[in-house]
């Protein structure tokens, strides 16, 4: 059961409207880092999750993301204050109105109109929040991961709107959400470090033959070697032949088919193949003027004769390689 309380978690102070800016912070509003998805990840998590003290967190957390994003909101809402009154007033005249809002560094014209000057559940580009945004696959080891993740990409997010005023209440409230960012990766990270083992992710192990090998596919200039690729636990394989086919076969792909479905697939083979004799006279060669003179301006069926023909020289038809008549056209009458 949730229980709304209208003081906010943190005081928001904005020293004066901005439109502009007011765009920008929906990015953590109804963005794919914003207050939202988390919430909406962490919930959901926590409906599902069946170990008692992940279960506790993940709600506290969730809900608490829910509080961020009603400050958030109000950030935006009091950044838009000016321009909402003079929209749905029409305080200023036309012009002098559609200046100000494609004004110098002013990019909230969509959500000025479209919204009212509102907090809409999009980001700072206009594009609807999505539940695509949630991540959740189900495995604790997974998820928790992508938890850590998801809080390092949000307290980012924050650290550059910080940096884009120099109103002290908004850098206030703005640093404030950044550092609940921390506070969650750590507790995300010691709840992961609780589950042991933890990796690799799931139940399945790896195998044995491939979890410790490190393939060298890009070379050239700017190798580097570290610890993700060398020490005594890693075998690394540079060389290109012994990086294909590394389970000891051909290293081609092969299927067992029935009898029947294999003669109905080379019977398609047959009916679909190129002659790789033919010289077919195209359309862009015709419109460019190209059939005009010299060997190249044979006409189509001309060129076709070969493998439209009843079986003199060079009209054999690669369908003796597909298991069909080896000799003329034979092999396209199945």
């Amino acid at each position: 059961m949730f229980a709304h309380n209208k003081r906010l978690q943190y005081t928001v102070r904005v020293s004066e409207p901005n439109p502009g800016l007011a765009n920008l912070m929906l990015e953590q509003f109804g963005g794919p880092q914003g207050e939202l998805a988390a919430a909406m990840r962490y919930f959901t998590q926590a409906v599902s999750e069946d170990d008692p003290g992940r279960k506790d967190m993940l709600f506290d957390i969730a809900t608490e993301e829910l509080s961020h994003l009603e400050v958030i909101g109000h950030i935006v809402a009091m950044l838009n204050k000016g321009a909402k009154g003079e929209l749905a007033e029409a305080a200023l005249s036309e012009a002098e109105l559609y200046r100000k809002i494609h004004g110098a560094g002013n990019d909230s014209h969509v959500t000025q109109v479209l919204y009212g000057g509102g907090t809409p559940l999009t980001n700072s580009a206009g594009v609807p929040w999505t539940a695509a945004y949630v991540d959740t696959i189900g495995e604790p080891t997974a998820d928790l991961r992508s938890n850590i993740a998801a809080e390092a990409r949000a307290k980012i997010v924050y650290e550059r709107l910080i940096a884009l005023t120099d109103d002290p209440g908004l850098k206030e409230a703005l640093g404030f959400l950044m550092t609940r960012e921390i506070a969650h990766q750590k507790s995300f990270e010691k709840a992961l470090y609780a589950i042991e083992p933890n990796f690799p992710p799931g139940k399945q192990p790896g195998d044995p033959r491939f979890t410790n090998i490190y393939f060298d596919m890009s070379q050239g200039p700017g190798e580097v070697r570290g610890s993700w690729n060398q020490g005594p636990e890693w075998n690394y394989v540079a060389d290109r032949d012994k990086q294909m086919a590394v389970d000891g076969g051909s290293g081609e792909a092969t299927v067992t088919m029935p009898t029947a479905a294999l003669d109905v697939l080379r019977k398609m083979a047959v009916r679909t193949e190129s002659n790789p004799q033919a010289q077919p006279m195209t359309g862009a060669e015709l419109g460019s003027g190209q059939a005009t003179s010299g060997a190249g301006a044979a006409a189509p069926e001309a060129a076709m004769a070969g493998k439209t023909g009843a079986g003199g020289a060079g009209a054999a038809s690669p369908a003796g390689s597909q298991g069909g008549s080896p000799g003329g056209s034979s092999g396209k009458q199945e």
